[in-house]
């Protein structure tokens, strides 16, 4: 199942905008029962730029996902979205959003009452009701070519492995043609190997539609190949945030111990 790239292409990053960010994250505050976990949050994300958030667990690194999502509202500060700031709107203008948004869940989310193309036409069928059947077949081939899983259309989510089913999951958030793509720790639970072929899956998704993409992961290893920029939270603040060379350079303790443990 492995995807065949040059080795040049492989280190080559997608282009990036210089213009206005697609997703701002403005001092955004969140606490739980007493507890915070994000205490002033600032991070920006353009178009066909891929940021990767790092951390120890508890940081509050899915619960900025979340955020941005608006499935939490944050207690103070803002997210915009391409300059909206969602904190507040209506559901049926958050829901016009989130149509925006590609979301690859950590364990991949897959229906298993459903196929393999079953769960990339979900998305489809719910909000594009404009497309014909035959449509929304060939949209779901399309998606799953893409992904290297045209050969599991009527396979249901049991009988193929975790690489496969995160494979489907980036199918089903691409449905939409989306222009932020989330992704909460696309390498979590996978050898190396697949591991090695999401990264590559991901890059190559990037160079062709050059989406805003935000990345969850403690795979260290997979945020320096896939990430533009890396940011890294400790106790709900950005400790640093740049290339992972800047990382590697940092003088910070905190820094230094968290690229030693990776």
């Amino acid at each position: 199942m492995a995807i065949a790239y040059d080795i040049a292409l492989m280190h080559t990053e997608p282009e990036v905008d210089s213009g206005a960010p697609v997703v701002a994250v403005e001092d955004v505050r969140k606490a739980f029962a007493g507890h915070t976990v994000l205490d002033g949050i600032n991070l920006h994300v353009t178009r066909g730029e891929t940021l990767a958030v790092l951390g120890r667990s508890g940081t509050g690194k899915s619960v900025l996902l979340r955020l941005i999502i608006g499935l939490e509202t944050p207690d103070s500060g803002s997210i915009c979205i391409h300059d909206q700031d969602i904190a507040g709107l209506v559901l049926d203008r958050m829901g016009e959003i989130r149509k925006k948004m590609g979301f690859l869940f950590q364990h991949a989310a897959l229906y298993d009452s459903l196929t393999v193309a079953e769960n990339v036409a979900f998305p489809l069928e719910h909000h594009r009701r404009d497309m014909s059947r035959s449509d929304r077949v060939d949209r779901v081939m399309q998606l799953l070519a893409e992904v290297g899983m045209e050969g599991a259309v009527d396979k249901m989510p049991s009988d193929i492995s975790g690489g496969m089913q995160k494979r489907v999951g980036l199918a089903r958030a691409l449905a939409l043609e989306p222009e932020i793509l989330l992704l909460d720790e696309p390498t979590a639970g996978l050898d190396p190997i697949s591991s090695g072929e999401i990264d590559e899956l991901i890059l190559k998704l990037q160079r062709e539609r050059r989406m805003a993409s935000i990345v969850v992961t403690h795979d260290l290893h997979s945020a320096k190949m896939i990430a533009n920029s890396l940011a890294l939270l400790d106790q709900g603040k950005v400790v640093i945030e740049g290339r992972f060379e800047d990382l590697q350079q940092s003088d910070i303790g905190f820094v230094k111990e968290f690229l030693k443990q990776s």
